[in-house]
């Protein structure tokens, strides 16, 4: 199964990509985790990262481009992926596009997330994050939380809310959401691989890519 997972920041992507990769074995492709490694090992594109992540602005195409395709030319792609919040621009959709007709690997699903704004600042704003980089587990202080406030339960690390995921950032980063990704749903949603679906039901969201790619061979 090859997925393509798209929607807001906080639309519920990483979970749903979580319930579909312990059921089928798939491979889980977050740009974002990507990216977070390269800042926390100080790499140039982790450097350059950062300075935009931080803002809450996208990080450039050629950043992106480039970390994608050199990650889906590896062999455990073979058996299945999803890839988790990507593409983001539109340039980014026909990049991808090229990439993957070319590689003859075409996606089974592209499915986009549903999830009011309101909903969305709440989700973000109340993220917590295990600061244990091997383990990076995360809560939430609402629907999620830690067995003890502001520790991890499963390696005891120390939470923190990461600079990217306060009221003001988040803010920001879906007005950018709304003017540089959205109309990456409108480029896939003539085709009959899209689907959109309401992102409140992790458990339905999985329902619906299941009967939505009933046929294909995979």
């Amino acid at each position: 199964m090859r997925l393509i997972l798209l929607g807001a920041p906080g639309a519920g992507k990483g979970t749903v990509a979580g319930l579909l990769v312990e059921k089928y074995s798939l491979l889980h492709l977050s740009t974002g985790d990507m990216l977070r490694d390269a800042i926390q090992k100080g790499t140039e594109v982790g450097k350059q990262a950062r300075e935009y992540m931080d803002r809450g602005d996208l990080v450039p195409d050629e950043v992106i481009m480039g970390i994608m395709e050199e990650r889906l030319a590896r062999e455990d792609c073979a058996n299945g992926f999803i890839l988790d919040g990507f593409p983001r621009t539109i340039a980014q959709a026909k990049a991808i596009d090229e990439f993957l007709w070319e590689s003859n690997i075409f996606p089974h699903a592209v499915v986009n997330l549903e999830v009011p704004e309101d909903v969305l600042l709440k989700r973000l704003t109340s993220r917590r994050t295990c600061s244990n980089s091997s383990c990076n587990a995360i809560y939430n202080i609402y629907t999620m939380p830690p067995e003890k406030e502001g520790v991890c339960d499963l390696c005891g690390g120390r939470l923190y809310q990461r600079d990217d995921e306060t009221e003001e950032v988040i803010s920001k980063r879906l007005a950018t959401y709304k003017e540089k990704t959205a109309p990456v749903i409108g480029y896939y949603s003539g085709r009959n691989v899209f689907l959109s679906v309401s992102g409140l039901d992790k458990d339905r969201v999985v329902a619906e890519i299941e009967k939505h790619v009933d046929g294909f061979a995979f």
